[in-house]
């Protein structure tokens, strides 16, 4: 995803797990964590165009990554914040969550992430939401304005968190369900006019997961097709 919605994500989340004992410093804190993973923009300094894309979403993305740094900014947290008497385990189920929900998101999306990086190159990929989709970032954007707003001991403050967690994780779903009908509908159709292939990848075209753009390949090379969810007509378009 792109990385405003990372942050208005973070401080979301900051503010569900911290608000109470850190204020706003919370979303703050939520924020920068969850943005982690992004660091490895500083690569295209020394890298040229094609190495920087094979590391953009690579080691910083992996689950090693994921688990060092925890550890490290629990450690470092928890003695800025002594104060808040948030304990080692609280710190550390905070910056994971937000690092983990990183580059758990990022995996939605068609270019992949290294999860197992150094350990294998493998890129995991769920192709179904595109990289920035505003149907997915609006929500915790609007709780991100609103949580900025509102004084720390408004109690409304709990129902603009939900807002922006759970519509996001319902859109995530709703991509899911939408990848598994084009699919079926698209195999459907291949299989009566008589389209072979080896293999099918589906991907949501800019902006939504509604239109869809897929490709089936096959010995002699690739079909191409886009198609909607409310498309009814039993014939695909080239």
């Amino acid at each position: 995803m792109d990385s405003l919605t990372h942050i208005v994500l973070g401080a979301c989340i900051g503010e569900a797990m911290l608000g109470k004992k850190l204020g706003k410093k919370a979303m703050l804190i939520g924020a920068i964590a969850q943005s982690l993973p992004d660091i490895d923009f500083v690569a295209a300094l020394w890298l040229g165009p094609a190495e920087n894309l094979l590391a953009h979403r690579g080691i910083t993305h992996s689950i090693l990554f994921a688990v060092i740094m925890t550890a490290l900014l629990a450690v470092l947290l928890k003695q800025l914040y002594k104060a808040q008497q948030v304990t080692f385990s609280k710190w550390a189920c905070f910056i994971g969550l937000n690092i983990f929900v990183h580059i758990f998101i990022d995996a939605f999306n068609a270019y992949g992430v290294g999860w197992y990086e150094p350990f294998n190159h493998y890129r995991v990929s769920f192709n179904t939401m595109f990289v920035a989709d505003p149907l997915f970032s609006l929500w915790p954007g609007i709780a991100f304005l609103a949580l900025l707003y509102l004084p720390v001991s408004k109690l409304s403050r709990n129902k603009w968190v939900k807002f922006g967690l759970i519509l996001p994780s319902f859109y995530l779903l709703t991509g899911l369900i939408n990848k598994m009908i084009i699919e079926k509908e698209i195999k459907k159709i291949a299989a009566k006019d008589n389209i072979s292939y080896n293999r099918i990848l589906s991907t949501p075209t800019a902006f939504n997961n509604l239109l869809w753009y897929a490709v089936l390949e096959n010995d002699s090379g690739y079909n191409i097709t886009y198609r909607s969810v409310f498309d009814s007509e039993q014939k695909l378009r080239y």
